[in-house]
């Protein structure tokens, strides 16, 4: 009864397997071997100058920047305490004067 429940799983697998092969990539479209990125279609090929280009305000840049500089500081200050006291505080508003 196991043989006949294998057969029948082996026979199934035989049969989509060349399902599986003809919707494989043929590599038809390759501008080079190995090159064979497409956009989608309505995606432009060169994304530089068209409405897919992204822009990156200035203003969010600085305002990561500022946090970057923020996060510095804090972590200045927490590595001073620990080499003066030995102690590690998180919280930097822990931390006295």
């Amino acid at each position: 009864m196991q043989h006949a429940k294998y057969a029948f799983y082996v026979a199934v697998a035989v049969c989509l397997a060349p399902i599986g092969a003809a919707h494989a990539y043929d590599g038809a479209n390759c501008k080079a071997p190995g090159n064979c990125w497409e956009p989608k279609p309505g995606f432009p090929e060169k994304i530089a100058g068209s409405k897919y280009d992204p822009k990156h305000d200035p203003k969010e840049i600085a305002k990561q920047q500022a946090s970057i500089d923020s996060m510095e500081a804090r972590n200045a200050k927490r590595v001073a305490h620990f080499k003066k006291s030995g102690k590690w505080v998180f919280d930097v508003d822990k931390i006295p004067e």
